[in-house]
């Protein structure tokens, strides 16, 4: 497996690449990429000059790939998305992936990589309950009920550093993680 960046002109890898996004969000995330172009449409979006796309390839075939922007005057970067084929997860694909972008944010002069990790379907303890109350208490105790990735960020370092309440509708959360790499 290598990583390499993504282009407009590797119209097979492309949409390769938005296949995967469609599936491998559609378990847990049905309403996000539902189709192959809205998939291709996040994708274009991505390959706009100044974002980062990169992708894990092997014979041929996108593995998965990680998308990002700069903010702040390109102090922070969002890393969005990740996707990795399902059938490879837990591979170590998804994690070398991250290593990779941080050295791209780094090389950047990217000091901060923040992302949000939706909670629509009640994967977290933080789903369902009020968020305006007691929150950090709730952040701290947070308990993965369901396989949510904010775990998988966690340990590449990321720390929930807030959450955006009824983000996704009621009871329905975005948990904000970041990592400092400069």
């Amino acid at each position: 497996m290598q990583i390499i960046d993504l282009t407009a002109e590797m119209s097979a890898a492309v949409r390769q690449a938005a296949r995967l996004l469609n599936i491998a969000f559609a378990e847990h995330w049905p309403n996000a990429w539902s189709t192959f172009e809205d998939a291709l449409e996040e994708l274009h979006e991505i390959l706009e000059p100044g974002h980062i796309l990169r992708a894990a390839v092997a014979n041929g075939a996108v593995l998965g790939w990680i998308g990002g922007h700069p903010d702040y005057d390109g102090h922070v970067w969002e890393l969005h998305p990740l996707a990795v084929d399902p059938a490879r997860q837990r591979q170590g694909i998804g994690a070398a992936l991250v290593r990779d972008f941080e050295q791209q944010v780094k090389a950047r002069g990217g000091l901060t990589i923040y992302l949000g990790s939706d909670d629509e379907d009640g994967m977290t303890s933080l789903a369902h309950t009020d968020l305006y109350t007691d929150t950090w208490q709730k952040i701290r105790d947070i308990r993965n009920l369901k396989g949510h990735p904010y775990e998988f960020y966690q340990k590449m370092g990321f720390s929930i550093v807030g959450v955006v309440p009824d983000a996704n509708g009621f009871g329905k959360p975005d948990i904000c993680m970041a990592k400092r790499v400069g």
